[in-house]
C-alpha cells in the first residue's frame, strides 16, 4: 500500500515532467476515467479558464497524433466545466458536435477553453475549443442538461 506522501512525490515528478506553461496548476479534483487519462490542469483567469494537458504518446494514436477519442473525452470535459462554473450545478452531457482543425502531437501542450451560450430552464448550450501549441485542433458546441 503506498502512502500520501508517496502519491505527493509521484504527482511532483509527473508535475515536473509536464511543465505546464505559468499559471496552470495540476487538477485534482477529477473523476476516475478522467484522473487515470491525465494528469490534467487547469487555470483560472478574469477572463474565463483553461485546461491542459502535455500530450504523452498514450494520449496519441499509431502516427503520434492525438487520438480523436481523447480529444473527445476533454472536450466533453472543457464544455462540462464551463456548465458547471455557469450553473453551480452538476449536469450531464446530452449532445456534442465537433469539427477536428488539427492535431496535436506527442509532447505538445494542448489546452482548451469554453463558454455557455444559453440556459433554457435545465438544459444548457456551450461552446468551446481546443488549441495545441497556437494551432486550432478542435471547436465544438454542446448541449447538457442540469442534473440533481
Amino acid at each position: 500500500m503506498s502512502s500520501g506522501k508517496d502519491a505527493e512525490a509521484a504527482v511532483l515528478e509527473a508535475a515536473a515532467e509536464d511543465s505546464p506553461p505559468p499559471g496552470f496548476e495540476m487538477s485534482r479534483t477529477r473523476g476516475p476515467y478522467t484522473t487515470h487519462n491525465g494528469p490534467f490542469y487547469h487555470q483560472v483567469t478574469e477572463e474565463g479558464f483553461w485546461h491542459g494537458v502535455r500530450l504523452k504518446k498514450r494520449h496519441c494514436n499509431s502516427r503520434g497524433a492525438a487520438h480523436g477519442g481523447m480529444l473527445m473525452a476533454f472536450m466533453d470535459g472543457v464544455l462540462a466545466t464551463a456548465v458547471f462554473r455557469a450553473t453551480k450545478r452538476p449536469a450531464v452531457t446530452m449532445r456534442v458536435n465537433s469539427d477536428f482543425l488539427s492535431s496535436g502531437k506527442t509532447g505538445e501542450w494542448l489546452q482548451g477553453t469554453a463558454e455557455v451560450t444559453r440556459v433554457e430552464g435545465d438544459v444548457v448550450f456551450v461552446r468551446g475549443h481546443i488549441e495545441c501549441e497556437g494551432r486550432q485542433v478542435l471547436s465544438a458546441s454542446g448541449v447538457f442538461k442540469i442534473t440533481g
